[in-house]
């Protein structure tokens, strides 16, 4: 498979136009909450199962040796042109702590799996800065801000952590927005302008998200 080919699949998975918001791709996730020894959230794990439409364009001509098995070899230099291109993205991941984002480093741990028709990339983005969850509160975002890519997670283990989260902390998975609260939002968001920012800073796509949050105390 050619460099070009590589570059056409990466453009596939994140280019989108602001005004044709609605899916071409779906994504079931999961999110891992990564913690520290000391305590401190230092990033999170996530994994990315695409649809099959997707993944059957993404993998054509990948498998070199012609045996039928898409070797994580021969998916490497995919998931290194994917990964190049979400950059421009934030990856799609946006962790906050009282609000405010934090900045993010550069993916560790990356690769993919085709398996059962479906492509599924994994990698784990740290933070620059770990962050103490018992001095505010931790949210985790995982979305398209243009909405080509519907991110959804998944109903077996949707998200988790790994580390030593603190004992006085949780994992809350805040529930899936329900229909009357999306149009009551998309009804508040008609009423503004091109111009309008959410007072948080978060852009239009995180509204519609669903976050995980890392709760501590009584």
């Amino acid at each position: 498979m050619s460099r070009r080919r590589h570059i056409a699949c990466a453009v596939l998975l994140v280019s989108a136009s602001p005004a044709g918001a609605h899916p071409h791709v779906w994504a079931d996730m999961r999110s891992e909450v990564v913690f520290t020894a000391g305590g401190l959230v230092s990033g999170v794990k996530v994994e990315w199962t695409f649809d099959e439409a997707y993944s059957n364009v993404a993998v054509d001509g990948l498998d070199s040796n012609g045996d039928g098995v898409y070797s994580p070899a021969e998916l490497a230099p995919l998931t290194e042109v994917n990964l190049a291109a979400l950059k421009t993205y934030g990856y799609f991941i946006f962790m906050r702590l009282d609000g405010n984002v934090r900045k993010i480093g550069d993916p560790e741990e990356a690769g993919q799996i085709y398996a059962h028709g479906k492509l599924t990339l994994h990698f784990t983005m740290p933070l620059v800065e770990p962050i103490d969850p018992r001095k505010g509160q931790f949210m985790l975002k995982v979305y398209d801000p243009e909405f080509f890519i519907d991110f959804e997670y998944t109903r077996k283990k949707p998200a988790s952590v790994i580390g030593a989260m603190p004992a006085q902390c949780r994992l809350v998975i805040k529930p899936v927005p329900t229909d009357a609260e999306l149009n009551q939002t998309r009804l508040m968001l008609s009423t503004k302008g091109t111009d309008w920012k959410p007072d948080n800073g978060e852009n239009f796509g995180g509204m519609f998200a669903q976050p995980v949050m890392i709760a501590c105390g009584p």
